[in-house]
């Protein structure tokens, strides 16, 4: 395969797979609507849901992929921290006031994916581990949802999405899409990486843990900034606190169940406690209830130094 064969596979999967995620989340909100679904329960579990990062880790793990696999839990979730996060704070300062309660779950959230590092592979038991505090998580956003009115009367677009009927067979049909064309990207997306890797000898940690969590979640930068920019920063928060939830317990629980991989020594002494580092810091932001223009700087800061650090070990 050729340089530009494999550059174009690479960036046709991401472009799939960003567009049929946005299929499959219109589908999925407007079956939402028909189930009479709660606006918060829409806004933290249809936005928080990445379904591409899910579909690529899970095709990758499955193909060996081990460094995009784990990418995707530990590269994603720093690049949302630090990236979408950082950089919306930067263009538009966020300032919410979360329940403590989902602060210490945020905080805790990338602790709990070192069960799936122990004893260097990622075992089935810590899998569905996961995959159980997951489903507790969840329904403690719910139950706080039925008592705080989590993303404030801004949230317009949101709340009428959430009772918009609508037909039936619309969103079922998006959905269905969704995740038929998203396994497909997935596929384009690994091909051409490993593709990129073999020709132009890309470090393997590089390209699974910053390149490719960045092209995938790039959209994340404008899931967090919009909201901000128009006020609805209780919406911006629900999605970074949605999405870390996906990535770490419900994504790497799924990777773990369907496809154990052996885990990378770098993914234990850097990958993992600088997730744990950063989200703790964004939490602690978060505490004080705002995020300034100099906290999302330090975020993009201490990103590029993870990013130099895996360049340099590359090398």
């Amino acid at each position: 395969m050729t340089a530009a064969l494999a550059v174009g596979a690479f960036l046709l999967g991401v472009v799939v797979v960003v567009w049929s995620t946005e299929r499959l989340l219109e589908g999925m909100v407007g079956l939402a609507a028909l189930l009479r679904a709660a606006p918060f329960v829409i806004a933290v579990i249809f936005s928080g849901l990445e379904a591409e990062n899910v579909a690529v880790g899970v095709v990758a793990a499955r193909s060996g992929h081990t460094e995009i696999a784990l990418g995707t839990v530990f590269g994603g979730g720093s690049f949302l921290v630090c990236v979408a996060l950082g950089l919306a704070a930067v263009l538009f300062p966020l300032r919410v006031r979360l329940p403590r309660g989902v602060l210490v779950l945020l905080a805790v959230t990338p602790m709990a994916g070192g069960l799936a590092l122990i004893g260097g592979t990622s075992s089935r038991l810590a899998g569905a581990a996961l995959l159980i505090i997951f489903v507790g998580g969840m329904a403690y956003l719910v139950r706080v949802s039925r008592r705080h009115d989590f993303f404030g009367e801004d949230a317009a677009e949101v709340r009428e999405a959430a009772q918009r009927p609508g037909r039936w067979w619309r969103p079922v049909g998006l959905t269905v899409l969704g995740l038929a064309v998203i396994t497909a990207g997935a596929e384009l997306v690994n091909y051409g990486a490993d593709s990129l890797i073999q020709r132009f000898s890309f470090p393997a940690t590089l390209m699974g843990m910053v390149i490719t969590p960045a092209a995938i979640e790039a959209e994340e930068v404008i899931r967090q900034a919009v909201p901000s920019r128009e006020g609805r920063h209780d919406v911006a928060a629900g999605n970074l606190v949605g999405t870390l939830i996906y990535f770490v317990l419900f994504n790497l629980g799924l990777i773990a169940l369907v496809a154990p991989v052996a885990v990378p020594h770098h993914v234990v002494v850097l990958d993992w406690p600088f997730l744990i580092g950063v989200t703790w810091l964004a939490t602690a932001f978060l505490w004080r209830g705002r995020l300034t223009r100099w906290h999302g700087a330090t975020l993009l800061l201490l990103y590029a130094g993870y990013a130099t650090t895996h360049v340099l070990l590359g090398t």
